[in-house]
């Protein structure tokens, strides 16, 4: 072969495809290979024809195509399959070449990889790869770790392909996030931050259909202001879009996302978070919520079951409560603007929670984030990207150290605004038996969050009542006992 390619690729699917597609069109020359080689010659013969794409066959002869130091990025199921193919890429690749895994990837795999392929003289990286195939074919988010020495090699390439943002469009939406696994664990944190603003956006759907009526028309109407406001962001521009879509079946009408299933799937990268949440001791209630929330629309069947047997609150069950929530939704306008404010505090407290956990898993695994650069990778390309991650890039930039994102003053200031309208809204959905999870969840975490005190002492004295797990005291040092028997009220 005449001339060497810059770049390899294996695995072809929609994301594949589209990424070596992308990395062509920068000025590259890529080999590509995929298991199922028809879709190789698919790619060769259709979309890449014409362009600088080496076609090949086999892992050999994909490395073999290869400039020096070789830079292999395998785009394929998570799990047991990337071992597979680092195992086969071993024979053929040499000192300092660099293996790249772009999947939705576990982050301990990832620090276990990291150091097995060092071990064998070659650098590794896993990074996260956030936008959809869009995203993969326009520009995504990237987000890689793994082994410090390989990120002079793939910058160039990285950055050229990742989404640009800032006021000349020439920032790059990616950038070095940390060793071993630290650009997955980022990437999980996006994901599961991504779950918080899908339920969060249902939620203010749900909201405004049945407390405040409004039909997908006027839906459509709210999510385009939102969208030219403070709530910019990708998930607001395709919402507002879903509801202007009308039903593709030859024999429909109406509204598509009226005639789609309420029962919600999921990847299981926000129950990653979840369960990773709860290792390290952090709160990250907004996407445990969301994930729960797809759990419960999952069991559809059960449900309605159910609706035909429990009843929601009664019409006239609290008149001085109707009342209140009748002046609420009275004047449309505001209360629309009202659930504006809810879902905007509701989001900042998710970001907040995400970056504690992120905070808190650097601290366990010696990363050292820059937690500002995090939010920038976010900024573009990515699922969650919206006008506001701006405001938390330069949160951090300012207080590296910053404790939550609630307690810098552009935050802080948006909470006192909403606080009002935010506490209205929940009541009002809760008045009529409308599910409000992930605000709720997220007006709690607030409300908990500000406390100097919470009732965690009575927790702390039954543990010690039945368990002797002991417990400190606000008046003294040291770790207490009581013999609570001894100590309590006899009865009578």
């Amino acid at each position: 072969m005449s001339e060497k390619c810059d770049f390899g690729l294996i695995g072809l699917a929609v994301m594949g495809e589209n990424l070596a597609l992308n990395v062509e069109s920068r000025g590259y020359r890529i080999a590509v290979f995929n298991r199922s080689t028809d879709k190789v010659d698919a790619l060769i013969q259709g979309r890449a024809s014409g362009k600088n794409f080496v076609g090949c066959h086999s892992i050999e002869e994909l490395v073999g195509s290869l400039k020096r130091p070789r830079l292999v990025m395998t785009l394929v199921k998570a799990g047991p399959a990337v071992d597979d193919l680092i195992e086969q890429l071993l024979p053929y690749m040499e000192a300092g070449d660099v293996i790249i895994d772009g999947g939705n990837e576990h982050y301990t795999n990832t620090e276990r990889r990291t150091e097995y392929v060092e071990s064998k003289g070659l650098l590794y990286v896993g990074t996260g790869v956030s936008g959809g195939e869009e995203g993969a074919l326009k520009g995504p988010s990237l987000m890689p770790g793994g082994t410090a020495a390989a990120w002079p090699l793939i910058k160039p390439i990285f950055q050229a392909i990742s989404a640009k943002v800032g006021p000349n469009n020439d920032i790059p939406c990616c950038e070095w996030v940390g060793p071993r696994g630290a650009g997955h664990y980022v990437k999980m944190v996006h994901n599961g931050i991504e779950y918080g603003d899908m339920q969060l956006i249902c939620e203010a759907y749900q909201i405004l259909k049945e407390v405040a009526g409004l039909t997908n028309d006027e839906l459509y109407q709210v999510f385009s202001d939102w969208n030219d406001g403070e709530l910019q962001s990708y998930l607001i521009e395709i919402t507002r879009d879903i509801f202007s879509a009308k039903d593709d079946q030859p024999d429909g009408d109406g509204y598509l996302v009226d005639k789609i299933l309420d029962s919600a799937g999921a990847k299981g990268t926000g129950k990653w978070m979840s369960q990773l949440a709860l290792d390290l001791g952090v709160p990250s209630t907004l996407v445990t919520t969301a994930v729960y929330a797809r759990g419960l629309s999952a069991v559809k069947e059960a449900r309605v079951r159910a609706s035909k047997v429990l009843s929601g609150p009664a019409a006239d069950a609290n008149p001085l409560f109707g009342q209140a929530v009748s002046a609420l939704t009275a004047d449309r306008k505001a209360f629309v603007d009202a659930v504006r404010q809810a879902l905007y505090a509701s989001k900042i407290c998710s970001y907040a929670q995400g970056f504690v956990q992120l905070q808190a898993a650097s601290a366990e695994h010696g990363w050292s984030l820059n937690y500002g650069d995090c939010a920038l990778l976010w900024r573009g390309g990515c699922i969650i990207r919206a006008r506001f991650l701006d405001r938390i890039k330069e949160a951090f930039d300012e207080q590296p150290n910053l404790e939550n994102l609630l307690l810098y003053p552009f935050f802080k200031k948006i909470i006192d605004e909403s606080q009002a309208a935010w506490r209205a809204v929940i009541m009002a959905a809760t008045h009529v038996g409308v599910p409000t999870p992930a605000f709720s969840a997220a007006l709690d975490y607030y409300d908990s969050y500000r406390r100097e005190r919470l009732p965690a002492n009575l927790l702390q004295a039954q543990r010690d009542y039945f368990g002797a797990h002991t417990y400190r005291r606000v008046d003294r040092e040291g770790t207490f006992h009581s013999e609570w028997l001894e100590l309590r009220k006899q009865p009578s």
